[in-house]
């Protein structure tokens, strides 16, 4: 299980789980995945990011795509119990996720870890 944090230390590339054999095969085909994604990404967008390291459009991109990334997690989860029953006292917590509203675009510090709630 990833929490938010962990998936956009993988996107950026800092991520120092190292995890066992499986994972180690699977981390290195992530990588190489990722990594022919932001060359793609970069001779898309040439003119802005030609002098951009990848680091740094791993970045740019990141930070680009983060609410995107969040509302996927936790709001687009339609038809799923995606929140512990004991969320809301006993009740399931329709209504009660941040899609809407002006703090949507915010994680919630108690909800960092996703799928704990999955």
């Amino acid at each position: 299980a990833r929490s938010f944090a962990d998936i956009g230390d993988i996107v950026r590339g800092r991520d120092l789980y190292r995890g066992n054999d499986k994972e180690k095969d699977q981390r290195k085909q992530l990588k190489k995945n990722l990594k022919t994604i932001f060359e793609n990404i970069r001779k898309e967008n040439k003119s802005k990011l030609s002098t951009l390291k990848d680091e740094q459009i791993r970045e740019y991109w990141w930070y680009a795509n983060r609410a995107t990334i969040w509302e996927a997690l936790t709001c687009d989860v339609k038809g799923n119990t995606y929140f512990r029953p004991t969320c809301n006292g006993g009740k399931r917590t329709e209504g009660y996720c941040r899609c809407d509203g002006s703090n949507a675009d915010q994680v919630p510090t108690y909800f960092d870890y996703v799928p704990q709630y999955l």
